[in-house]
């Protein structure tokens, strides 16, 4: 066939289509994990354990000895969640990069949920925290701070 011959567009559109569904595919587990999201806190064992320490982790500011005295006191109810839920590094044996990109997008939306929680909570800083936490690599550092910036959180 002749390069002046042919129309580009019909490929070019199965393209797109295949991009929107693949794109739609990604959309529904997400959506699918929004409705689930967290779901273990609210039974126990987790239950209980949250029950007596949100409370006090409000008043705490993130990384600091006292916040992660509560995790300790917290323990029992973390490792059962971390062991159900996979958008947590801990949920992994080689942490961040044992994580899917929905993991990763749901661990985001953790993390930027959480720092509203604090009465001092402020998501840059806690990105640059968790990022030190969880030995996040550089180039991921970077796409959370872009993320951060185009979703304006």
């Amino acid at each position: 066939m002749d390069c002046k011959e042919y129309d580009s567009r019909p490929d070019t559109l199965a393209h797109i289509q295949q991009v929107r569904e693949f794109m739609f595919q990604m959309m529904f587990a997400l959506s699918d994990r929004a409705k689930h999201h967290d779901k273990s806190k609210l039974e126990d064992p987790e239950k209980v354990h949250f029950d007596r320490e949100t409370p006090l982790l409000k008043r705490l500011t993130y990384g600091t000895d006292e916040y992660y005295a509560a995790l300790v006191r917290l323990k029992p109810a973390l490792d059962h969640h971390y062991w159900a839920i996979s958008h947590h590094p801990e949920h992994y044996p080689e942490g961040i990069e044992g994580m899917s990109l929905l993991d990763l997008a749901e661990m985001f939306s953790d993390w930027k949920a959480a720092s509203m929680r604090h009465e001092d909570g402020n998501f840059g800083d806690s990105l640059k925290k968790s990022g030190e936490r969880f030995k996040v690599s550089g180039q991921l550092q970077r796409i959370f701070k872009n993320t951060q910036r185009e979703m304006n959180w």
